[in-house]
């Protein structure tokens, strides 16, 4: 039976939510940065950007630790932590795959970088984080970065200290190792006029590059001697990112498409759908979800739930914060049981590391993954973790899968046979 009744239902004021969107991610630097301001870090050097159009192709690990470049970064062969994707047998039932994803991912004074990276490992779940990369730079490089339709140093967000720089490396270094993938959120994070939604495909190409260097020449940037090489290839470990404000996909896939890219979490919204691709680059977008207590939809991020609670203000009434915890974690169990319970799609949730109202959508966010992440069938897994999965599946079997409204559940032997 198709379950095509939720489509109709009125979004969450659908064009606030857009805005909420562009408004909201401004905001997300934390932990003694100031929102939306400052000028921003650093830069690629010009000797290796990329001109071959592509990936570099896969290496056979020789079983020793190669440092690259500056030594900012290191191969040190296969990620660990990571499961071989396995094809679907005939007939079998698809995992639910759940995607916590992380704007930003700076570690700040609130140190929810840190803190989630274990809330993940108690859980059996792994997740993207897409990494600012002038979050990896200092002040004092600020004019290294050449944004695109923007005077070098500028930037919309502020750049992290010091202190933070230092603590996010290691958050970093640690993530990877524990099986989580480290994406891009780009750079300065510009958004509306001269934003990523102006950008042509040669200046989202700059703003790729760039994202490339500030990981690959943090010790160049920094000075720092004492810290060691991440310990992955950004070359191999970038295959996908979310732009800031949602602005500019199809420019953005574009350039993407020159690095060999893999996805693109970048869309502004849709329904809970199995994924396809654009360009040949999967698109996983955010998704809109049943708002409890309504028959209206909200997106999948954080800020989002925050806007159609207390607006932009992100200090509400107190007096609230209990109700609007439990608004948006049950907003986010409903889309994942309609989902679980029917067509298996993948559920994806945004983030960004904030203590928006006394820090309630952080606490929705774990505790929807302590419900969920351990429940049979479902894995919590990074963006390129689910591309991995997708891209050894036979396309007859994805299309099907495609065909399936959200809440609808077939009998998996015969429809998958």
């Amino acid at each position: 039976m198709s379950n095509r009744t939720w489509y109709g239902a009125t979004a969450l004021t659908t064009a606030c939510v857009l805005v909420a969107v562009v408004a909201g991610l401004s905001r997300e630097d934390s932990g003694g940065r100031e929102a939306g301001g400052g000028a921003a870090a650093a830069a690629r050097g010009g000797a290796d950007a990329r001109t071959d159009g592509g990936k570099k192709p896969e290496e056979v690990w020789d079983g020793k630790v190669h440092v690259l470049g500056d030594g900012s970064t290191s191969f040190t062969g296969p990620q660990p932590n990571v499961k071989k994707p396995e094809k679907l047998k005939p007939g079998e039932k698809p995992p639910q795959f759940v995607v916590f994803s992380w704007d930003g991912a700076l570690e700040g004074d609130d140190h929810l970088f840190s803190h989630f990276r274990e809330v993940a490992k108690q859980n059996n779940a792994q997740m993207t984080f897409f990494l600012t990369g002038m979050y990896l730079l200092p002040k004092s490089k600020a004019t290294l970065y050449k944004p695109p339709q923007h005077k070098p140093g500028d930037a919309a967000i502020s750049f992290a200290t010091d202190e933070h720089i230092r603590d996010t490396l290691k958050q970093v270094r640690g993530a990877w190792l524990d099986g989580n993938e480290i994406g891009t959120h780009f750079n300065g994070h510009f958004c509306g006029t001269k934003g990523g939604g102006d950008w042509s495909p040669a200046e989202w190409k700059s703003e790729i590059e760039q994202s490339y260097s500030f990981v690959e020449k943090w010790k160049t940037n920094t000075g720092y001697k004492d810290l060691p090489p991440l310990p992955f290839d950004y070359q191999k470990e970038l295959v996908g990112g979310r732009a800031p404000c949602l602005e500019g996909q199809k420019n953005l896939l574009t350039a993407a498409k020159e690095f060999g890219w893999r996805y693109d979490a970048s869309s502004p919204g849709d329904f809970q759908l199995w994924p396809s691709k654009i360009n040949d680059i999967w698109n996983f977008p955010l998704q809109l979800l049943p708002y409890p207590k309504s028959e209206k939809q909200v997106l999948s991020m954080d800020f989002n739930f925050l806007f159609n609670q207390s607006g932009d203000n992100t200090k509400g009434d107190p007096a609230k914060y209990a109700e609007w915890r439990k608004l948006t974690r049950d907003g986010y169990l409903n889309g994942f049981e309609r989902v679980y319970n029917g067509s298996r799609a993948p559920l994806f949730i945004g983030n960004h590391f904030e203590d928006w109202n006394d820090g309630i959508y952080m606490k929705a966010v774990e505790d929807v993954m302590k419900s969920v992440c351990k429940r049979d069938g479902v894995r919590c897994v990074s963006f390129k973790q689910l591309a991995d999965w997708l891209d050894a599946q036979d396309p007859k079997v994805l299309a099907k899968l495609r065909t399936l409204d959200p809440a609808q559940s077939p009998e998996w032997s015969t429809f998958l046979k």
